[in-house]
């Protein structure tokens, strides 16, 4: 199951700009706030989350919204991705890996979900 997402950095940038912290709550975690602290990242994170519900075959919405996906970061800098036990279950999902890049003013994210067969 793959999924992937290209977000417009700026549009993040004005989003944060108008609503701070409390317009990221719509989409992040306070612990994924706190690791994201740029634009950059923040578009990056969004990206992400948009593609892990992509590679559900759902987007986000009823079957899987924004706090059921949470993004992490290794000490080397490695973004995780991780899906809530409830649709972990419901996709047979095994794991599941995350890559994100930024240019041109755009973050891109591409996740992959090992599946049970």
């Amino acid at each position: 199951m793959i999924g992937i997402d290209i977000t417009q950095i700026g549009r993040i940038e004005k989003l944060y700009l108008k609503w701070g912290e409390k317009g990221l709550g719509k989409f992040l975690s306070q612990k994924e706030i706190n690791i994201a602290k740029t634009p950059t990242t923040i578009a990056g994170f969004w990206a992400a989350k948009e593609a892990a519900s992509k590679a559900l075959g759902t987007g986000i919405g009823k079957e899987c919204s924004f706090s059921d996906i949470k993004i992490k970061k290794l000490p080397s800098g490695q973004p995780i991705i991780k899906y809530k036990k409830h649709i972990r279950k419901k996709f047979k999902i095994l794991n599941s890996h995350l890559s994100i890049t930024h240019d041109g003013g755009f973050a891109i994210a591409v996740v992959v979900n090992e599946v049970k067969k």
